[in-house]
């Protein structure tokens, strides 16, 4: 042993499937989740240098190391690194295919076979740009792959077994799998399951960049940069449109607010990758229409034609479900609709789907209600003393009585004056207030489950009249940026006199505020203690508008950090939510602590059990200048679980343990310290994530590493259990439609489990790459609670060709002398696949020069394409990539540069350098 080694306690993921285990490491040893991390900067930074060299735009890396933060400063037009930080957390928490603690050949072969299968599926899937399940899939391969290095023999040996040897069809691997197969108890004796050699080591980062440069080649680099989300537009921007007869003079209106939504994100780093709609009547909804092109979107939405509808309520939430499933994770969802929802007994599917996916759902409804005619609400006696004809007016009466908490702060600061604190007008001596005006509309029962799905999602429920929704959605759509960040969300039902506070901190900026509801007053406090009241269109801190129920005030002047707070006074439901645009964010994810066979957690992919204990994993960006102080699990009421340990395991990832999970929704909040200008300037900020997560007593676990093979049947084995006994009810859907059998009811005795089967068919024409999301569902009986567990599946033809194209070098013809830009230089190839799938694309990885190709057919009836590539002599090398239809990767190669004398360890030094550049 060296002496001197220090020790670190990192993560590494463990020989369970789907699981990490905590483990005490000498310097020198390395561990799956940095090695994984690692692999995917240098490999995501190679691809940001050729795509600008492609685009013809520079790259330069920040000095210092290599982090997501400064990799997507160089890289992309983001304003933060989460959308990274998401795509790295999503790729290293993916299970591993197959249990490596029984190590031998057949565990080999096995899991070979599962990471090809793996691999093919994420090639599909990018192909169909369906990047979250790209990613799930991607993280199997690589975290398996580098299982089978770190826990046998393949580490030992891994300069003889590098990855194309491990997947390719041929070569030494049968011999490999022989000698790891007869000396696997040593190797596993002698490693003690941990990654302890340099040996190893250096063949995990190499199997680990080898993988990636293979999806990357595969992909391309546009689309590599997507996969891990350093391109903006990688989410969806989707429209769920009433077409019933009662929109028929509101589809104009929609066609101008989704034509000024669309322009109004076109050219920024917030345009959408892809365009959906889906229109919904009754009893009729869909189908998807998706496309990239925004004009075509356009067109689309301009052909619809409100019709039908029959009764009042219709398909909405059936229309919602096929957003949400079609959609990519962190998309945007705008439904417009004058009814309430006929299928509202898919309202624990959208709230599951809506936390699974983490997309912002908006409702813009105009169906608001009016005063008159209509049931009353709570505390209407109040105002019933009022006509109409005095609504907006400034009458000399009592506002209701309402009890105020104890030391509650007056509304608006002030020595003197009314109880709520309005500066008082004087007429004839008498002192009158400047009350707000009663709407003349009140929230429409109806709505309430949009609203519920609207704060659930982080998103907005907006009552308007037709005649206003433009205006409504105009000052909403500034809700969706890159870099958007919620400090503050909450609710108050039934409507009270609240205080809420929340810290400003000097990353931010336009800072934002959105307040709900009716009938209500309001003012903002600056923590320099400036206020502005609610009736104050422009005042001491921004501005303020209103549309119906909905309020935003922006604050334009000069932010002054520390302590902000709202107070908010009304006696009907209200809403609030604070955001602005940073680069500190964070994203977690809930984990169970296990303790054998070794100490470690795994993820938990449903709703965390009420009234237990819980342990969070959670990330923030910009770790180099800040630090976690507190984690906290916040319920809409304001109610607040503080983690009573929050431990940092590694720069930028804590572990926090929260004694009890509150039951019903919730949100994670985090707080801490920034000291990004210096030391003796910390200060404090706060975040809040925008979805609401819910507690449940039931808990389902359903799992399959199998791929969904066209024509086959796929059973997917699921667990409930519960504290509560009786008869579930079980539900299953899926986003397709597929044939699919299970049980509907599951026996279960209070403390017991039960166990079910989903068994899935697609049919045997759907294609390779299709993602399937399937929803299990499990209720208590009486409906008291359920939960559900979401799975992405993918379809995958068996693969059985695994031979890369080839390439033969056929001539090269050009004067290169003199001065370079006067002359040009042409190579010729043919590319083949022989009896494969065929050559699909080819390109140009490395040159700036043009390709040309055409296809012929040989007389042993073999297609070969005919390359020719021309380039000016000042670009002396040209790589071209070949990829086959299922993804199979071949390269030519070819440089003039004339030999160099200069010795081969400094031409080493030089090559890496040009390619660090």
């Amino acid at each position: 042993m060296v002496a001197g080694r220090v020790l670190w306690l990192l993560m590494l993921l463990s020989i369970q499937r789907g699981t990490w285990a905590f483990f005490t490491f000498t310097t020198n040893s390395i561990n799956h989740f940095q090695m994984t991390e690692a692999a995917i900067l240098r490999t995501t930074a190679d691809a940001c240098r050729s795509f600008a060299r492609e685009m013809g735009t520079e790259f330069t890396l920040p000095q210092g190391p290599l982090t997501a933060e400064s990799l997507v400063e160089a890289c992309s037009s983001s304003e933060s690194a989460i959308g990274f930080r998401v795509a790295i957390s999503e790729i290293t928490k993916a299970d591993v295919l197959v249990d490596v603690h029984d190590f031998n050949s057949e565990t080999l072969q096995r899991g070979r076979k599962l990471i090809i299968n793996a691999i093919a599926a994420v090639k599909a899937v990018v192909k169909k740009h369906n990047f979250e399940a790209a990613r799930a899939e991607l993280g199997a391969a690589l975290n398996t792959l580098q299982d089978f290095y770190s826990h046998g023999c393949l580490g030992q040996l891994g300069k003889m077994v590098p990855y194309s040897k491990f997947i390719g069809p041929d070569g030494p691997i049968k011999k490999i799998f022989e000698k790891c197969g007869s000396h696997s108890e040593e190797h596993l004796d002698s490693h003690d399951g941990n990654l302890s050699t340099e040996t190893a080591a250096l063949a995990i980062n190499n199997v680990s960049v080898d993988l990636l440069e293979d999806i990357r080649a595969a992909a391309g680099d546009e689309d590599f940069l997507r996969l891990m989300k350093m391109d903006q537009s990688t989410s969806a921007l989707c429209f769920v449109i009433d077409t019933t007869g009662s929109m028929g003079d509101d589809i104009d209106i929609v066609r101008q607010t989704t034509s000024f939504i669309i322009d109004s994100k076109r050219g920024t780093p917030d345009e959408p990758y892809v365009y959906i709609l889906v229109p919904f009547n009754d009893p009729d909804f869909g189908p998807l229409f998706e496309t990239t092109d925004a004009e075509e979107f356009k067109r689309e939405i301009n052909e619809l034609v409100a019709y039908g509808g029959g009764d009042y309520p219709e398909m909405s939430l059936s229309a919602l479900e096929l957003a949400l499933t079609g959609a990519a994770y962190y998309s945007e969802i705008f439904v417009f609709t004058d009814a309430s929802a006929k299928d509202i007994a898919l309202k624990s599917t959208i709230l599951a789907l809506i936390e699974r996916s983490k997309s912002t759902v908006n409702f813009l409804l105009t169906n608001a209600l009016g005063l008159r005619g209509r049931l009353g609400f709570p505390g209407q006696e109040s105002f019933d003393h009022l006509s109409l004809s005095t609504v907006g007016q400034q009458p000399p009466f009592a506002f209701p009585s309402i009890e105020f908490p104890t030391g509650w702060p007056p509304l608006f600061p002030s020595d003197s004056g009314p109880p709520f604190g309005y500066p008082p007008a004087t007429t004839d001596g008498q002192q009158q207030y400047d009350y707000p005006p009663l709407s003349r509309s009140l929230s429409n029962p109806a709505n309430k489950v949009y609203q519920e799905l609207a704060q659930a999602s982080g998103g907005l429920a907006v009552e308007v009249t037709k005649a206003t929704l433009p205006q409504a959605t105009s000052i909403i759509v500034d809700s969706s940026n890159s870099a958007l960040v919620t400090l503050l969300q909450a609710v108050r039902d039934p409507g009270m006199s609240s205080r809420f506070d929340f810290f400003v901190d000097s990353s931010l900026r336009n800072l934002t505020i959105y307040i709900t509801g009716q009938n209500l007053v309001f003012t903002v406090t600056s923590a320099t203690g400036v206020s502005q009241m609610h009736n104050e269109t422009t005042g001491a801190l921004g501005t303020i508008k209103r549309v119906g129920n909905f309020f935003r005030v922006h604050v334009t002047k000069p932010l002054q950090k520390g302590l902000w707070f709202i107070n908010i006074l009304s006696i009907q439901p209200y809403t609030v939510k604070v955001i602005g645009q940073s680069p500190i964010a964070f994203l977690f994810n809930f984990v169970q602590i296990l303790q054998h066979p070794q100490p470690g957690f795994e993820f938990i992919q449903s709703r965390p059990l009420t009234n237990s204990t819980a342990s969070l994993l959670v990330y923030v960006t910009e770790a180099h200048s800040v630090r976690l102080t507190e984690v906290a699990l916040v319920k809409e009421s304001g109610e607040t679980v503080v983690a009573r340990n929050l431990e940092e395991k590694l720069r930028g990832i804590y572990l926090a343990t929260v004694a009890m999970v509150p039951e019903g929704s919730f949100a994670v909040q985090v707080k801490g310290i920034n000291k990004r200008d210096s030391i003796s300037s910390l200060e404090l900020f706060q975040r809040q994530s925008p979805t609401q997560f819910r507690s449940t007593r039931v808990n389902i676990n359903a799992q399959t590493t199998a791929m969904l093979e066209p024509g086959v049947a796929l059973a997917i084995p699921f667990t409930v259990s519960s504290n509560i006994g009786g008869s579930f009810t079980i539900r299953a859907r899926n986003n397709h439609g597929f044939s699919m059998s299970f049980n509907s009811t599951l026996a279960l005795e209070a403390g017991g489990q039960a166990e079910g089967t989903v068994t899935l068919t697609a049919p045997s024409s759907t294609p390779s790459g299709t993602d399937v999301t399937l929803t299990i569902e499990a209720e208590a009986p009486g409906g008291t609670d359920s939960n559900y567990d979401v799975l992405r599946l993918i379809v995958l033809a068996e693969v059985s060709d695994l031979h890369p194209p080839t390439c033969l070098l056929t001539n090269v013809s050009g004067q290169c002398t003199g001065n370079c830009s006067l002359s040009t230089w042409r190579l010729f190839a043919g590319l083949t696949d022989g009896n494969g799938t065929g050559i699909e694309r080819i390109r140009v990885r490395q040159g700036s020069g043009t390709l040309n190709t055409r296809v012929v057919t040989g007389s042993d009836g073999v297609n070969v394409t005919l390359a020719t590539y021309e380039a000016s002599c000042c670009s002396e090398e040209v790589e071209l990539v070949a990829v086959d239809a299922v993804g199979n990767v071949g390269t030519c190669f070819r440089s003039i540069k004339a030999p160099s004398s200069v010795p081969c360890f400094l031409r080493k030094i030089i090559a890496e350098l040009k390619r660090k550049r």
